[in-house]
């Protein structure tokens, strides 16, 4: 970011050093730039470069445990088109990264990324996985697309009584979508639910029930879950969404639960953006809330 004054009393978050094979590190990023099977055609596959950009507008403050230690952090680069017979490869890479860092946080790309980035995270431990999302839809579409990302990890083998969906809003989905998720035990709360339950008691519990049979939990941030005038980088988001306070508090507490092995932020479209890359700033800043939360839990060095 060539207009940012140098201050080395602010050291710049971003930029961190390149993940290598057999690399350990307390959180690791990586892109899973998707776009190709997307319900609305864009660009989303330039969301990662865009949030990785963002990043040092802020502060890198967010690595500090509480101890005076800090955050290992490393970046893996993007995973070369991971849309459809890339996606395998994709699932590859997030399972390697997993098992040298306590979390993964992967940039999309649109929600198809979430197929890739839970499968990979989760291995063989799916039987006992629990999936949180923060999403406007229920994404239990047919077909391999942006829309289906909550039905093909059903498909896959999770179960559907340690899946939440927080943020819901019914008037962007169909009735028949709305039945397939309560068919499956999955737990929904609307948008309009969240008015009088805050975010972060709803988020607490949707982690807990994720987690309680003892596996590895995975958080869908999907940013079209936040207000058009918040997000509008994303084709999908509605009027009425939730605020970026409240999306920034579900990634910190995701990032804070020892459940949590993976993290995605998905369905932005950085080329669709405000010319303030509002969108985009946002997605940055789950990222850093994100790691602050995994700051949080425990004092010492890289996994």
């Amino acid at each position: 970011m060539s207009g940012l004054a140098h201050d080395p009393l602010w050291p710049r978050a971003g930029d961190w050093p390149a993940w290598a094979p057999g690399s350990r590190a307390d959180a690791v990023i990586v892109g899973i730039p998707t776009w190709r099977t997307a319900l609305s055609p864009g660009q989303a596959h330039t969301t990662p470069a865009a949030i990785r950009d963002a990043l040092r507008y802020y502060s890198a403050d967010a690595l500090a445990r509480p101890d005076g230690s800090r955050l290992v952090v490393l970046d893996a680069g993007d995973v070369p088109e991971p849309d459809g017979a890339g996606e395998a490869a994709a699932t590859a890479r997030v399972a390697e990264l997993a098992a040298g860092a306590s979390l993964v946080i992967v940039l999309g790309g649109d929600n198809a990324a979430t197929v890739p980035a839970a499968l990979g995270a989760w291995g063989a431990s799916i039987a006992t996985a629990g999936l949180v999302t923060l999403d406007a839809h229920h994404d239990l579409r047919d077909g391999i697309s942006n829309g289906s990302p909550v039905r093909r990890l059903l498909e896959a083998g999770l179960e559907g009584a340690r899946v939440s969906q927080l943020g819901i809003e019914p008037l962007a989905n169909s009735s028949a979508y709305a039945a397939r998720a309560a068919e499956h035990g999955i737990a929904v709360v609307t948008r309009a639910e969240l008015l009088s339950t805050p975010i972060a008691t709803a988020m607490t519990a949707a982690l807990d029930r994720a987690a309680s049979a003892g596996g590895p939990v995975h958080v869908d941030l999907d940013l079209d879950v936040c207000d058009r005038g918040v997000a509008p980088g994303c084709p999908a988001s509605v009027p009425g969404g939730l605020s970026a306070i409240e999306l920034r508090t579900a990634a910190r507490l995701a990032g804070a639960h020892p459940a949590v092995t993976s993290i995605d932020l998905t369905e932005l479209d950085a080329a669709r953006d405000t010319p303030d890359q509002r969108t985009v700033r946002l997605a940055a800043l789950c990222v850093l809330d994100a790691l602050a939360g995994l700051a949080s839990r425990t004092a010492g060095g890289a996994s």
